[in-house]
């Protein structure tokens, strides 16, 4: 055996390091020049971070950040329906573990089960966030209600993996009901309306009910561009092609100033969050149902004409056969969409809604602070909030890629 086999079999970090950074003369000098340059990056960064940067913005202002304008003295409902969300995030993961499990130990395969070790490998970003924030508190009541919150959706993580097996199916419309409980804690029996909302718990819901709303809608359009039935067809494809042609901004500017005329004078109008809803589910339902098409397309007819061969109605074929292979082909594009959803909510600001990267341009303008170029600082720090979402999100798209072996980009 060689000197090159035997460190190419190697394992461990040294051989890895000899055998992909140091392997030639060409490699070694990028792997120095790169290095020096990341080090450098990763000094000023962190310099800027413990050292430079002042951060008293962001602390007073921390409440502003999360909530935004949300009644302070209803603040105990956002930790509530916090809870609630946690909870039912939690049974839905759970039901959704058992079930994947199950599936895979009836096909032979290996079955992940999910850890304290592998919660914080697959989650850290979103903990990190956690953990930024936290440390941005003055008192530890926070620390101890996200506690709480975490408590309870590890406890519904138990709870939905001992969930009986005819419940396991219905774990998305656990978390949907949920979702929904949640808002109705925040707004009924007193609670603050959709227009009191701000911050960048208007980003996360927004998302959320974007997508709820605009993806079922998106499937609906995708099946009826494929269908025979002309309209059906000419209608879907007249939806899909006009609105993934407008940007989302035009959309949103339009629904504040035109969903008033097409209602009966005797209603009031919607509130701007409604309004902003009902322009990002048009938009979004048009890009998920080409999303959708491009999966329908990949399912061979093979397999269409094999289950009308056994005698499945269509409906059957389509519930059973396609739909499951083809939204299975298409998660990448899907998660990406959904990322780009949470990233898009930052134009609500055009419709005067006040999101979280609207907070930090009022924070920088505030008495104690204006003037004093704190934009470094408030801007970073939103950036720092959409990267834990948007890269966790991601990251448990890779993952499910892999499980499902739809590949790994």
């Amino acid at each position: 055996m060689t000197t090159a086999t035997r460190v190419r079999g190697a394992t461990g970090p040294l051989p890895w390091v000899r055998s992909n950074l140091f392997n030639s003369t060409l490699n070694s000098v990028l792997t120095v020049v790169f290095g020096g340059f990341l080090g450098w990056a990763a000094y000023r960064l962190l310099a800027f971070v413990f050292v430079n940067a002042d951060w008293e913005i962001v602390r007073r202002n921390l409440t502003l950040f999360m909530v935004g304008r949300f009644d302070r003295s209803q603040l105990w409902r956002p930790w509530a329906a916090g809870a609630v969300l946690a909870l039912s995030l939690g049974l839905t993961a759970g039901m959704l573990a058992s079930a994947a499990a199950a599936d895979a130990e009836r096909r032979g395969r290996s079955v992940e089960h999910l850890t304290a070790a592998s919660a914080l490998r697959r989650f850290w970003p979103l903990m990190l966030m956690v953990v930024v924030v936290l440390s941005f508190t003055r008192t530890i009541a926070p620390t101890l209600l996200t506690i709480g919150v975490l408590a309870l959706g590890a406890a519904g993580v138990v709870a939905g993996r001992r969930a009986p097996a005819g419940f396991r199916r219905y774990g998305v419309l656990v978390f949907v009901a949920g979702f929904v409980v949640s808002v109705l804690v925040l707004t009924a029996a007193g609670g603050v309306g959709w227009d009191g909302w701000s911050g960048l718990h208007l980003n996360l819901f927004v998302t959320f009910a974007g997508i709820i709303l605009a993806f079922p809608l998106g499937l609906l359009l995708a099946l009826g561009r494929r269908s025979r039935l002309p309209a059906v067809r000419i209608v879907s494809v007249a939806y899909i092609e006009f609105f993934r042609g407008v940007p989302l901004i035009a959309l949103l500017i339009m629904a504040q100033l035109m969903i008033g005329f097409f209602l009966p004078p005797s209603m009031s109008p919607p509130s701007l969050v409604v309004r902003a809803l009902v322009a990002i589910v048009i938009f979004e339902s048009a890009y998920i149902a080409e999303i959708v098409r491009g999966g329908l397309q990949s399912v061979p007819r093979g397999q269409i004409e094999a289950g009308q061969a056994v005698g499945l109605s269509t409906f059957a074929v389509m519930r059973r056969i396609v739909l499951p292979q083809a939204l299975r082909a298409v998660i990448p594009a899907m998660v990406g969409q959904f990322i780009s959803l949470f990233q898009d909510t930052t134009l609500l600001f055009a419709i005067t809604l006040t999101e979280v990267l609207a907070v930090a341009d009022s924070a920088t303008s505030q008495d104690d602070f204006v003037g004093r170029g704190l934009q470094a600082v408030t801007l970073p720090f939103v950036a720092f909030l959409f990267w834990a979402v948007s890269y966790s999100m991601s990251r448990e798209s890779r993952r499910l890629e892999t499980r499902l072996g739809v590949g790994v980009r």
